[in-house]
Protein backbone atom coordinates (compact mmCIF):
# COMPACT_ATOMS: atom_id res chain seq x y z
CA UNK A 1 0.00 0.00 0.00
CA UNK A 2 1.36 3.31 -0.89
CA UNK A 3 0.80 5.78 1.95
CA UNK A 4 0.37 10.00 0.72
CA UNK A 5 0.88 12.54 4.00
CA UNK A 6 -1.58 15.56 3.54
CA UNK A 7 -1.56 18.70 5.77
CA UNK A 8 -4.18 21.52 5.47
CA UNK A 9 -2.39 23.35 2.55
CA UNK A 10 -3.36 20.06 0.58
CA UNK A 11 -7.30 20.28 2.15
CA UNK A 12 -9.12 21.64 -0.86
CA UNK A 13 -7.15 19.08 -3.25
CA UNK A 14 -8.09 16.23 -0.95
CA UNK A 15 -11.58 17.32 -0.14
CA UNK A 16 -13.34 14.91 -3.09
CA UNK A 17 -11.40 11.63 -1.83
CA UNK A 18 -12.45 12.13 2.00
CA UNK A 19 -15.75 12.68 1.07
CA UNK A 20 -16.00 10.02 -1.77
CA UNK A 21 -14.78 7.42 0.68
CA UNK A 22 -17.06 8.23 3.22
CA UNK A 23 -19.80 7.95 0.58
CA UNK A 24 -18.59 4.43 -0.73
CA UNK A 25 -17.83 3.74 3.59
CA UNK A 26 -21.77 4.64 4.34
CA UNK A 27 -23.12 4.02 1.25
CA UNK A 28 -26.07 1.52 2.82
CA UNK A 29 -26.46 3.84 5.84
CA UNK A 30 -29.77 5.85 5.21
CA UNK A 31 -28.88 7.88 9.04
CA UNK A 32 -29.09 11.72 7.88
CA UNK A 33 -26.06 11.83 10.57
CA UNK A 34 -24.15 10.05 7.81
CA UNK A 35 -24.94 11.89 4.59
CA UNK A 36 -22.49 13.36 2.41
CA UNK A 37 -23.52 17.25 3.13
CA UNK A 38 -23.18 16.33 7.30
CA UNK A 39 -19.90 15.29 7.18
CA UNK A 40 -18.96 17.70 4.38
CA UNK A 41 -18.96 19.88 7.31
CA UNK A 42 -16.97 17.93 9.63
CA UNK A 43 -14.14 17.71 6.54
CA UNK A 44 -13.69 21.13 6.52
CA UNK A 45 -13.90 22.06 10.02
CA UNK A 46 -11.38 19.70 11.09
CA UNK A 47 -9.24 20.38 7.84
CA UNK A 48 -9.58 23.72 8.68
CA UNK A 49 -7.24 23.59 11.43
CA UNK A 50 -3.85 24.65 10.67
CA UNK A 51 -2.18 21.64 12.25
CA UNK A 52 -4.83 19.32 10.10
CA UNK A 53 -2.35 16.19 9.10
CA UNK A 54 -4.00 13.56 7.08
CA UNK A 55 -2.86 10.11 5.85
CA UNK A 56 -4.41 8.37 2.73
CA UNK A 57 -3.58 4.66 1.67
CA UNK A 58 -3.62 3.53 -2.35
CA UNK A 59 -3.66 0.45 -4.16
CA UNK A 60 -2.91 0.51 -7.75
CA UNK A 61 -3.68 4.32 -7.73
CA UNK A 62 -7.07 4.20 -6.09
CA UNK A 63 -8.10 5.00 -2.23
CA UNK A 64 -7.79 2.25 0.27
CA UNK A 65 -8.72 4.63 3.21
CA UNK A 66 -7.70 7.46 4.90
CA UNK A 67 -7.44 8.77 8.74
CA UNK A 68 -7.11 12.37 9.55
CA UNK A 69 -7.24 14.94 12.84
CA UNK A 70 -5.20 17.36 14.65
CA UNK A 71 -4.03 18.72 18.14
CA UNK A 72 -6.57 19.82 20.95
CA UNK A 73 -5.61 23.14 21.65
CA UNK A 74 -4.39 23.36 25.60
CA UNK A 75 -7.33 22.34 27.48
CA UNK A 76 -9.48 21.27 24.33
CA UNK A 77 -11.54 17.98 24.64
CA UNK A 78 -14.10 16.53 23.17
CA UNK A 79 -17.49 18.98 22.51
CA UNK A 80 -19.68 17.09 25.99
CA UNK A 81 -17.33 14.69 27.27
CA UNK A 82 -15.42 15.44 30.37
CA UNK A 83 -11.65 14.84 29.98
CA UNK A 84 -10.12 12.70 32.30
CA UNK A 85 -8.07 14.06 34.82
CA UNK A 86 -4.88 11.99 34.51
CA UNK A 87 -4.82 13.41 30.60
CA UNK A 88 -3.10 16.58 30.10
CA UNK A 89 -0.08 18.03 27.88
CA UNK A 90 -0.21 17.54 23.80
CA UNK A 91 -3.10 16.09 23.17
CA UNK A 92 -4.12 14.41 19.10
CA UNK A 93 -7.51 14.63 18.15
CA UNK A 94 -7.99 11.35 15.76
CA UNK A 95 -11.23 12.44 13.86
CA UNK A 96 -11.49 10.26 11.41
CA UNK A 97 -10.36 6.53 10.07
CA UNK A 98 -11.82 4.97 7.47
CA UNK A 99 -11.34 2.34 4.70
CA UNK A 100 -13.47 1.34 2.04
CA UNK A 101 -14.95 -1.92 2.34
CA UNK A 102 -12.92 -3.83 -0.13
CA UNK A 103 -9.84 -2.97 2.07
CA UNK A 104 -11.68 -3.73 5.84
CA UNK A 105 -10.09 -6.28 7.83
CA UNK A 106 -6.88 -6.73 6.34
CA UNK A 107 -4.59 -4.64 8.42
CA UNK A 108 -4.40 -1.33 6.21
CA UNK A 109 -6.29 0.65 8.70
CA UNK A 110 -4.04 -0.29 11.25
CA UNK A 111 -0.99 1.00 9.31
CA UNK A 112 -2.57 4.19 7.93
CA UNK A 113 -3.63 5.04 11.60
CA UNK A 114 -0.04 4.03 12.62
CA UNK A 115 1.55 6.12 9.92
CA UNK A 116 -0.85 9.56 11.31
CA UNK A 117 -0.40 9.00 14.87
CA UNK A 118 3.45 8.39 14.87
CA UNK A 119 4.22 11.17 12.74
CA UNK A 120 2.74 13.47 15.53
CA UNK A 121 4.82 14.32 19.03
CA UNK A 122 1.49 14.12 21.24
CA UNK A 123 1.20 12.50 25.25
CA UNK A 124 -1.82 11.14 23.89
CA UNK A 125 -3.86 10.10 20.81
CA UNK A 126 -8.10 9.88 21.41
CA UNK A 127 -10.49 9.27 19.17
CA UNK A 128 -14.62 8.48 19.55
CA UNK A 129 -16.40 4.94 18.54
CA UNK A 130 -19.98 4.77 17.53
CA UNK A 131 -21.13 2.76 20.59
CA UNK A 132 -23.31 0.70 18.31
CA UNK A 133 -19.99 -0.97 17.02
CA UNK A 134 -18.79 -2.38 19.76
CA UNK A 135 -16.12 -4.71 17.43
CA UNK A 136 -14.29 -1.30 16.31
CA UNK A 137 -14.41 -0.66 20.19
CA UNK A 138 -12.25 -3.53 20.55
CA UNK A 139 -10.15 -3.11 17.86
CA UNK A 140 -8.98 0.05 18.92
CA UNK A 141 -8.72 -1.67 22.49
CA UNK A 142 -5.96 -3.90 20.81
CA UNK A 143 -4.29 -1.04 19.40
CA UNK A 144 -3.55 -0.14 23.20
CA UNK A 145 -6.90 2.47 23.33
CA UNK A 146 -9.10 2.66 26.69
CA UNK A 147 -12.39 3.30 26.80
CA UNK A 148 -12.49 7.19 28.74
CA UNK A 149 -15.90 7.81 29.49
CA UNK A 150 -19.22 8.79 26.40
CA UNK A 151 -20.43 11.57 24.89
CA UNK A 152 -22.97 12.74 22.50
CA UNK A 153 -21.71 15.96 20.87
CA UNK A 154 -24.95 16.75 18.97
CA UNK A 155 -28.72 15.79 19.31
CA UNK A 156 -28.21 13.99 15.99
CA UNK A 157 -25.30 12.27 16.59
CA UNK A 158 -24.63 8.83 17.72
CA UNK A 159 -23.51 8.12 21.20
CA UNK A 160 -19.82 7.46 21.46
CA UNK A 161 -17.02 6.02 23.66
CA UNK A 162 -14.00 8.42 24.46
CA UNK A 163 -11.40 6.57 23.75
CA UNK A 164 -7.62 7.22 25.18
CA UNK A 165 -4.24 5.87 23.68
CA UNK A 166 -1.31 7.14 26.46
CA UNK A 167 1.87 7.36 23.59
Amino acid sequence: MDLRCHRHADARDVRALLLDVHDEVYADDPDPFHSRERFSYFVDLWSGREDWLCVSGWENGAPVGYAYGSKFKPGGWWKGAVRPVDVRGRIFALSELMVVPRWQGTGRARRIHDTLVDSVDVDFVTLLVDSTHPRVQTLYEEWGYKKQGETQPSSDSPLYAVMVNRR
